[in-house]
């Protein structure tokens, strides 16, 4: 169980930090509907950099942002296999524990 950072002390009740992580823990979602929003933002950025590369191929956009928008989509692509690979991993660990 987690405990709220205001709870332990980091944060002094009454400020504005304190409020912005009691508006945040009241809003606490699952661990899947974290995973879908990462993927949802993997197929974000990878239409923006299509559509960009198209902008580009059509004479319509500009190379640089292509660039831009290809690296940010490979960027995010990447973030999302580490991120696997170690849920992957974390799995292993669990099932290779004695009971």
């Amino acid at each position: 169980m987690a405990i709220p950072i205001a709870a332990a002390g980091l944060v002094q009740p009454g400020s504005s930090a304190a409020a912005s992580v009691a508006k945040k823990a009241g809003a606490v979602e699952g661990f899947s509907d974290a995973l879908g929003k990462l993927i949802e933002g993997v197929e974000e950025t990878t239409a923006g950099a299509n559509t960009a590369v198209s902008g580009m191929l059509n004479k319509t956009g500009d190379v640089h942002e292509a660039m831009i928008a290809l690296h940010e989509a490979e960027t995010t692509l990447q973030l999302t296999v580490q991120i696997r690979n170690k849920l992957v991993q974390a799995y292993q660990d669990v099932m290779r524990m004695p009971i």
